[in-house]
């Protein structure tokens, strides 16, 4: 990887000593300067061009917030990452709305601050080369009234499995015509939340010798609650038999033959998901309640945003109730962002749904959880 120019700046020499230890463990950094507030931040970046701003949050003369706001304004393309010792929402918020990359709360892991510095980088030379590069957009997907939906989130344990099923199973009770495949090809477990223990996968379908045909794709399905499934590998190290090209073939298939393909991805960026990604026609990016996923799911955006694929994603908000301290709202301000769909908690009826490998929205159709299920397929339309 490219060397990661940054800027350090905080008023405290002590600090600025032991973030800058923390860094240089890091073979990919290459710190370029420091200053000790705001105004010689703008100052210096004018001339050392750094790529990256590593800048805590409470400075005397002009603040973290503020600094961030200018930076945003002056130096567009200058990823900002702000520090605090505060873990609250209201700084989280603050941190995003002035245009920060990440916030990191101390004290700092070298871990922490290694993987931080690495996307907030990757996505600013993203951002730089899309301004660069006479390319055109992203593939779009071709003109059908079917449509591929993929399920997206940046974080793992925030249920989009769970969401995908019965999301699914919910569209084939409208009798739609619906097939669901499990991207997740390393951990993926959809066939157990239908009750499917499946023989042959995806990874054995991709490493047949032909191009992938209808006839080819029925025989690797498995029918449960009116849903086609094709199941994600039974061994993790199956998973590298997968390749992109073979991915965007079933697409192609399934484009035709279904109303409603959904798609299951990991909770990370690879080439498999990426091709889901651009092949959707609609992106589920799912949220919940808490702090850790908020500031994910903000990196995700700013993905789809180099990706040019925003404008194909709606925001869900899964477990909607029982968490007090953050607001619905609130995540709409700080990731500018409308929520299009909520799903309310029910710790209870979830995990009896997995245990059993029947879909909730089959278990107890009038649950609220299941109404919140129901109403998501509007969003689909």
């Amino acid at each position: 990887m490219k060397k990661i120019k940054i800027l350090l700046v905080d008023d405290n020499d002590n600090t600025r000593a032991s973030i800058r230890q923390l860094l240089e463990l890091d073979d990919v950094v290459d710190i370029v300067g420091e200053a000790a507030d705001g105004n010689e931040a703008l100052e210096k970046a004018g001339i050392l061009e750094p790529e990256l701003v590593l800048m805590d949050i409470n400075m005397p003369k002009m603040d973290g917030i503020e600094a961030t706001r200018k930076f945003s304004q002056q130096h567009p393309h200058i990823g900002v990452i702000l520090i605090s010792i505060n873990d609250e929402i209201q700084n989280f918020r603050r941190a995003m709305l002035a245009g920060a990359k990440e916030y990191l709360v101390k004290p700092l892991s070298p871990e922490e601050i290694s993987t931080a510095v690495r996307q907030v980088a990757e996505l600013s030379r993203q951002k730089v080369a899309q301004g660069k590069s006479a390319e055109p957009d992203r593939p779009q997907p071709p003109p059908n009234d079917n449509k591929l939906i993929t399920i997206f989130g940046t974080k793992g344990g925030v249920g989009k499995s769970v969401i995908c099923t019965n999301l699914a199973v919910s569209a084939a009770q409208q009798h739609a015509k619906v097939a669901m495949i499990d991207l997740d090809v390393q951990f993926g477990d959809l066939s157990i939340m239908v009750n499917v223990n499946p023989r042959k996968t995806i990874a054995e379908m991709t490493q047949e010798g032909e191009k992938p045909s209808r006839e080819m794709l029925e025989s690797y399905l498995y029918e449960r609650y009116g849903v086609q499934l094709l199941s994600a590998p039974n061994k993790p190290e199956l998973a590298e038999m997968v390749v992109p090209r073979r991915v965007q073939e079933i697409f192609d298939i399934c484009r035709q033959e279904y109303t409603y393909t959904f798609v299951d991805t990991p909770s990370f960026i690879d080439e498999l998901s990426l091709t889901a990604l651009e092949q959707s026609d609609l992106i589920l990016l799912i949220i919940t309640l808490d702090l850790p996923t908020i500031k994910n799911v903000k990196k995700g955006i700013d993905i789809l945003k180099s990706l040019q694929l925003l404008n194909r994603a709606r925001l869900i908000l899964n477990r909607s109730s029982g968490i007090a301290g953050i607001e619905p709202h609130d995540i709409e301000r700080v990731l500018d962002m409308k929520i299009k769909g909520e799903i309310p908690s029910d710790g209870k009826l979830v995990v009896s749904s997995l245990n059993q490998g029947i879909p909730f929205v089959r278990m107890n159709p009038k649950a609220p959880i299941s109404k919140g299920i129901q109403s998501l397929l509007r969003v689909l339309e």
